[in-house]
């Protein structure tokens, strides 16, 4: 299997020579360069996460309340303290309860046996 095709003029085997090396110079240049960025990159991740984790081992689970909760709670209904909801009576009213069963109205459907 030849390296050039046969229909192109061949040059000199000093020429060739020279072309191919610098062929696979620069194809070992790219892969050795992509292997240095990628081992760059894991360095960096390794090195946030690392710090991350530190922070994370630092911090304080739980923070303390700056103010001391009340004993005594007032009411339970804050909308109605700031003044956005009418004040519902203490007992709601009776609603009057319908006499007899309550049917649905007679539509198009099967009867209900």
């Amino acid at each position: 299997m030849a390296l050039l095709p046969d229909n192109q003029p061949k040059e000199a085997p000093e020429k060739q020579s020279d072309a191919l090396n610098s062929e696979i110079a620069q194809r070992l240049r790219t892969g050795i360069g992509g292997i240095l960025a990628v081992v760059l990159a894991g360095g960096v991740a390794q090195v946030l996460m690392s710090r991350a984790l530190q922070n994370e081992e630092t911090a304080v689970p739980e923070a303390a309340p700056t103010v001391e909760p009340s004993a005594t709670q007032g009411s339970s209904d804050p909308l109605s303290d700031a003044g956005v909801v009418p004040d519902l009576p203490a007992q709601p009213e009776d609603e009057p309860i319908p006499e007899g069963p309550v049917l649905p109205e007679k539509g198009e459907g099967a009867p209900i046996e």
